[in-house]
C-alpha cells in the first residue's frame, strides 16, 4: 500500500461519554503518580484503572492483537501482508535508534497517511481503528494517535510512558486526540495536526479531558 499524505483537517466526533466523566470522579480514583504526564497542558489528574467506560478503545486493542491479515498475494484497498511488511519493516528500522529519533520517525511515518472522517470511511459517527484498519482505510485523529501507541510499544516503550489524550482544541472548537510520551522528564506531543513533535509546554490551544493507555485511564481536572 502506498502511504499518502493527509491534509489537516479537524477530528471527527467523539463519543468518549465526555460529559459523564466531567460531572464525576472514578469510583476507584486514586492519587496521581508523580510524572509528568500527570501535568500534560496544565491539569492535574485522577487516576482510575476501570477502562469499562472505553469499549471502543478496549474494542481496538483487542482487535489489533488478534489482526492476521490473509496470506494473499498483496492488493490495493485491503489490509493484507505487504502493509503488515511495511510497517514491520519501518518498526525494525527504528529499532535500537535513541528515543527522540524513534518518536520522530513514528509521528512522520503515520502522519503521511491521509485524513479521512469516521462516518465517511466506517458509517458511524465514531470508530476507533487498529492499525491495520488505518493502513488499509486512513483515518481521523484517534486512529494516527493509536497507530503512534501500538508503534512505539512494539519498539519496547513501556505503557507508563504514553498516553493518548483526548483534548479540547480552543482554537477550533472541536474535540481531538494527540499521543503524548515522557523522554526524560518531558511531555512530548506527537499530533496528526502538527507535522513535528512538539514539547507539551510549547502547547497552549489544547485543554485536555481525559487520557489512556492499556492499563489505566486519568481524569484531567479543572
Amino acid at each position: 500500500m502506498s502511504r499518502r499524505r493527509r491534509p489537516l483537517g479537524l477530528c471527527s466526533a467523539l463519543c468518549v461519554l465526555t460529559g459523564i466523566l466531567m460531572l464525576a470522579l472514578p469510583v476507584d480514583s486514586q492519587a496521581a503518580d508523580p510524572s509528568v504526564l500527570d501535568q500534560v497542558f496544565g491539569r492535574a489528574t485522577i487516576r482510575s484503572d476501570n477502562l469499562a467506560l472505553f469499549p471502543k478503545w478496549r474494542g481496538a486493542l483487542a482487535r489489533h492483537f488478534d489482526d492476521r491479515p490473509p496470506d494473499e498475494v498483496c492488493s490495493a484497498g485491503s489490509f493484507d501482508r505487504c502493509d503488515l511488511a511495511e510497517w514491520e519493516g519501518f518498526l525494525y528500522g527504528q529499532a535500537g535508534r535513541d528515543p527522540q529519533s524513534q518518536i520522530d520517525a513514528v509521528n512522520r511515518y503515520m502522519n503521511e497517511h491521509r485524513y479521512v472522517i469516521d462516518p465517511r470511511n466506517w458509517g458511524v459517527e465514531d470508530y476507533w481503528a487498529t492499525p491495520g484498519q488505518f493502513f488499509d482505510k486512513d483515518g481521523d485523529c484517534e486512529d494516527y494517535a493509536i497507530a503512534k501507541f501500538l508503534s512505539l510499544r512494539a519498539l519496547g516503550w513501556p505503557g507508563e510512558r504514553l498516553r493518548i489524550v483526548i483534548v479540547n482544541d480552543l482554537n477550533l472548537r472541536v474535540q481531538h486526540a494527540v499521543l503524548v510520551v515522557e523522554l526524560e522528564g518531558s511531555a512530548f506531543v506527537l499530533d496528526n495536526q502538527i507535522p513535528a513533535v512538539m514539547p507539551a509546554e510549547r502547547i497552549r490551544h489544547y485543554s485536555p479531558v481525559y487520557s489512556l493507555n492499556e492499563e489505566s485511564w486519568w481524569l484531567h481536572r479543572t
